[in-house]
């Protein structure tokens, strides 16, 4: 996101008071502005290139008369010419200028009664229930083209993992299950492949998903990362015939409640000289001489230990260089949070297609992020886990 997007995130999360609608419209304001000189320019502020056709000047200052009050604008000026902002002239539509702006409102979680206002702020004559109704269609169009894209080959690693939101349901407030699903695919890079909601996450609902994606074109899965849901290891066996790993973040705040607070440090360490070793046998090894160790004093934990072995260390199977990226959850924990940063501001969604509407829009913004970044994971190590690997012909010789 840039920084220009933040910013504005910053003041939409504040609330809606006519202070609140004054900084944004100074803020959409004022970058509309410089973007149109920058055009106009053909180079950024202090950009030296030889494409340059103009430079600015300073500013001037201009009182725009709205509903929340005067608002002093800088106009930039120029060195050669001028320049003044077609939207602030008189009458001239602010809808279709700012329409991205009030879209992105919705997509971040802001209410339909704070859109009006801020709509009303721009010197609108309020929003309709069609005009929003419009809006909404038009950020659903994008969402539902993006979850419901084909996927092109293997996926070998897949991490799944769910949050809750609160939404209503036939006239009560109920917890709604959002689970999210994020693949590296044979060229190393992250995406986000889709989401489903759902009021539980029992094994028909997770099969119900793997399936949805699987009809996308999923395949190539090797390894499935979550946290220990019974009905997604029953489920990724059946749909994706896939090995199933126990996340070990969440395994290891499973074992440390079994050990008192003075004693977590030490438990923590003994187990995590498990996961230091260099393969899955001498790994699993060393996991059992762990567990028999701290029977004695912390027997639940060891019985633990005892169960969750082979989940918990399957990952160590998988070559050495993924196993930072897939020893755990992580990917998508930093993504969840995010996820209930927004859902907390709205906090009772009026349907699931409004979980869906503002869940898909940060999923897509957070895939089209992960695309400009380099490979998640390495190229080489990603070829031994494909079952479609080039075949290496021998050199003929004449």
């Amino acid at each position: 996101m840039t920084k220009s997007s933040i910013a504005l995130v910053d003041l939409l999360e504040k609330g809606a008071d006519t202070d609140l609608l004054r900084e944004m419209i100074t803020h959409v304001v004022e970058r509309v502005m410089q973007f149109d000189v920058e055009n106009l320019c053909a180079a950024g502020y202090g950009e030296r290139t030889p494409q340059r056709q103009n430079s600015r000047n300073g500013y001037r200052e201009r009182l725009w008369e709205t509903r929340a009050g005067s608002i002093a604008v800088k106009i930039p000026k120029l060195r050669s010419g001028s320049y003044f902002p077609p939207f602030l002239e008189p009458r001239r539509t602010a809808e279709k200028a700012l329409a991205a702006v009030i879209q992105e409102a919705y997509v971040q979680g802001v209410s339909t009664r704070s859109v009006d206002e801020l709509v009303k702020a721009m010197g609108m004559s309020g929003i309709s229930r069609s005009q929003v109704s419009r809006l909404c269609a038009e950020i659903d169009e994008r969402v539902n083209a993006f979850l419901s894209r084909p996927l092109e080959g293997d996926w070998p690693y897949l991490w799944i993992d769910a949050t809750y939101v609160k939404g209503r349901e036939a006239g009560r407030i109920v917890s709604k299950a959002v689970i999210i699903a994020v693949a590296v695919n044979a060229e190393g890079v992250r995406e986000l492949l889709g989401m489903a909601i759902g009021p539980s996450e029992a094994e028909p609902f997770w099969t119900d998903f793997l399936r949805s994606l699987t009809r996308r074109g999923l395949r190539g899965v090797k390894l499935v990362i979550s946290d220990a849901h019974e009905g997604l290891k029953a489920a990724a066996a059946k749909v994706l015939a896939a090995t199933w790993r126990r996340c070990k973040v969440h395994f290891l705040r499973n074992a440390l409640a079994h050990a008192g607070k003075g004693q977590r440090q030490m438990v923590l360490a003994a187990i995590n000289t498990a996961f230091a070793q260099e393969s899955f046998d001498t790994a699993s090894a060393q996991w059992r001489l762990v567990a028999d160790q701290l029977r004695g004093k912390f027997p639940k934990l060891a019985e633990l230990m005892d169960g969750a072995e082979t989940d918990v260390l399957a990952y160590m199977t998988f070559p050495k260089a993924h196993r930072t990226q897939i020893h755990s959850t992580n990917p998508l924990e930093r993504l969840n949070a995010e996820i209930k940063r927004r859902t907390d501001a709205v906090g009772i969604f009026p349907n699931e297609a409004s979980i869906t509407r503002l869940v898909g829009a940060l999923l897509l913004e957070q895939n089209d992020e992960w695309q400009l970044q380099r490979r998640y994971m390495s190229l080489e190590a990603l070829r031994t886990l494909s079952d479609n690997q080039p075949a290496r012909l021998s050199a003929v010789v004449n």
